[in-house]
């Protein structure tokens, strides 16, 4: 009589325990490098949104035309730090000088104030900071604020055959400077000359501003286009075409 081998068996207790376990632990360890990877990519999303941020208040510093930067954002146009980031999208109240917006919002009016966490940026001075995953992930947009607002432009004034004015014709020369004041408007500054031939005007922000020297008595003027990066004073030499003095 032949016996037929049973190959129907099913699992044991034990082996279904051991099939339950293993199927939890590779369900754990993929849990592991999903969250893993959505964090990841969460904070690099933040760190773009940051990038764009800074972009926005200070410019980007590789956007250049005929060998001149052209894009110093917000504090370029206005002179001063946005008080919030609304300031970016949104004009402060009849400022002249506002060119937004300086980012896009998102599909909601606020996304761009928030990070890949759904929680609101901080602005102190030149930082920006995320605090959605638990920990600061920071963007300084500048040094200091006075990198961006507290610069330097001074230069002297001859002639074509190289002489300063001197005393005598200091009070003939002036020098007119547009630049914003950061509250909405554009200030024009004007100075004449030392003995030296030499002018000087600080607390400039950064940005591209106009500078004109005029010559008085035959109302003589040149137009100066005058970009001014930050912590970088501006030095500029300035000859008139012809013999004036």
């Amino acid at each position: 009589m032949m016996t037929r081998l049973d190959n129907s068996r099913g699992f044991t207790l034990i082996e279904l325990v051991i099939v339950i376990l293993v199927i939890g632990v590779l369900g754990s360890i993929a849990t592991l490098k999903m969250n893993e990877s959505i964090e990841t990519a969460q904070y690099e999303q933040t760190k773009q949104e940051l990038d764009n941020l800074a972009f926005a208040i200070t410019g980007n510093p590789d956007l250049f035309s005929n060998g001149t930067r052209v894009d110093f954002g917000f504090v370029g146009d206005n002179g001063t730090l946005p008080a919030n980031l609304d300031y970016l999208v949104t004009d402060p109240g009849g400022w002249s000088t506002w060119d937004g917006p300086y980012i896009e919002r998102g599909l909601n009016s606020d996304d761009f104030k928030k990070d890949a966490w759904n929680v609101n940026y901080t602005m102190t001075d030149t930082l920006i900071r995320s605090t959605g995953s638990g920990s600061n992930i920071d963007k300084l947009v500048a040094n200091s604020s006075v990198a961006l607002l507290s610069n330097t432009v001074s230069g002297w004034v001859v002639d074509a055959s190289g002489e300063t004015p001197q005393g005598t014709y200091t009070d003939s020369v002036t020098v007119r400077f547009g630049y914003p004041d950061g509250a909405g408007n554009l200030t024009y500054a004007s100075t004449n000359l030392d003995s030296d031939g030499r002018f000087n005007y600080g607390n400039i922000p950064i940005g591209n501003h106009t500078l004109w020297v005029i010559f008085s008595p035959d109302t003589d003027t040149m137009t100066y286009s005058v970009t001014v990066y930050p912590s970088r004073d501006v030095t500029l030499d300035i000859v008139f075409p012809a013999d004036l003095w």
